[in-house]
């Protein structure tokens, strides 16, 4: 009886592995998997390695473009999270808790600026904000000069960037328990102590995890900062803007450190996100 039950067991065992096999799609998915995880991931190796192989990160790291334009970066996106958390949340706590007529285009029009390519973006914001924009009168007449400065980056990067979080809060926020809120209720919190004690504690990891990808975002932005801020070194030109001025002007050793500036803040962030478990914020679909 101990030898057919011994007998059994490597078939089992077979079964197993050829059950795992087929789950995950057979060798010739695995071959294409592979494949274009190399294709995604060997260019931002080989520009961080390049970077720090030759040197040229340490050494144009701490030229004077590079800091004023990381400085700049630094300095607008974190002034554009602050707007973004300002205008954002109160928008999302809208889209999740409330059911009104038209919320499919609102909720379409927090979705455009992630597929809209940048440039665009940037253009349309000049067709608003500029000296001939829509609302160049009232901005003239307030003595705001918007456009192709500082304050036009902020807005670019707002732009661009605010919706993930906005996308990300609406989640987490439709996805706390109701009935622990209508406790706080009974126990006589008002709406703004249920929110602040409640609501956004409960949703924190997936407030947090949209702040980071929005920071992230605006850090990175490029298209809309160009068309609508221009590049200006010290005043309008931020770290991307420094990648493609150096390219253009031919030093690609300082195009390439400055790069890889941006690739490890973006790595940072990513790393982040899974460490702390934030993960959620990736997956589109929490938030449809």
């Amino acid at each position: 009886m101990t030898a057919a039950v011994r007998s059994d067991s490597p078939p089992s065992r077979r079964g197993t592995s050829t059950a795992s096999a087929a789950g995950s799609g057979g060798p010739s998915v695995l071959v294409l998997a592979g494949l274009f995880a190399i294709f995604l991931g060997l260019p931002i190796i080989t520009l961080i390695a390049r970077a720090i192989l030759d040197g040229s990160l340490v050494q144009i790291a701490g030229t004077s473009p590079v800091l004023a334009a990381l400085a700049l970066s630094l300095t607008t996106t974190a002034v554009s999270v602050v707007l973004t958390v300002a205008i954002g949340l109160p928008l999302a706590l809208v889209l999740a808790r409330r059911t009104f007529r038209g919320k499919w285009f609102v909720e379409a029009l927090v979705d455009i600026p992630i597929v809209l390519p940048p440039a665009v973006a940037g253009l349309a914001l000049l067709l608003v904000f500029g000296r001939r924009g829509l609302l160049s009168a009232p901005l003239q007449v307030a003595g705001l000069d918007i456009a192709f400065t500082t304050i036009a980056v902020i807005l670019a990067q707002t732009f661009v960037s605010a919706p993930f979080f906005v996308r990300a809060a609406r989640a987490g926020i439709a996805g706390v328990d109701r009935d622990l809120e209508d406790a706080a209720r009974v126990d006589g919190a008002n709406e703004r102590q249920v929110f602040r004690t409640m609501t956004v504690p409960l949703a924190g990891a997936t407030l947090a995890a949209g702040l980071v990808m929005s920071w992230a975002r605006a850090l990175g932005e490029f298209g809309a900062t160009i068309m609508f801020a221009g590049n200006v070194e010290g005043r309008t030109q931020t770290l991307p803007l420094v990648v493609y001025s150096e390219f253009q002007a031919g030093d690609l050793d300082a195009s390439i450190a400055a790069a890889a500036i941006l690739v490890l803040a973006a790595l940072g962030v990513l790393f982040s996100v899974r460490v702390f478990h934030w993960g959620r914020v990736l997956d589109l679909r929490s938030v449809s």
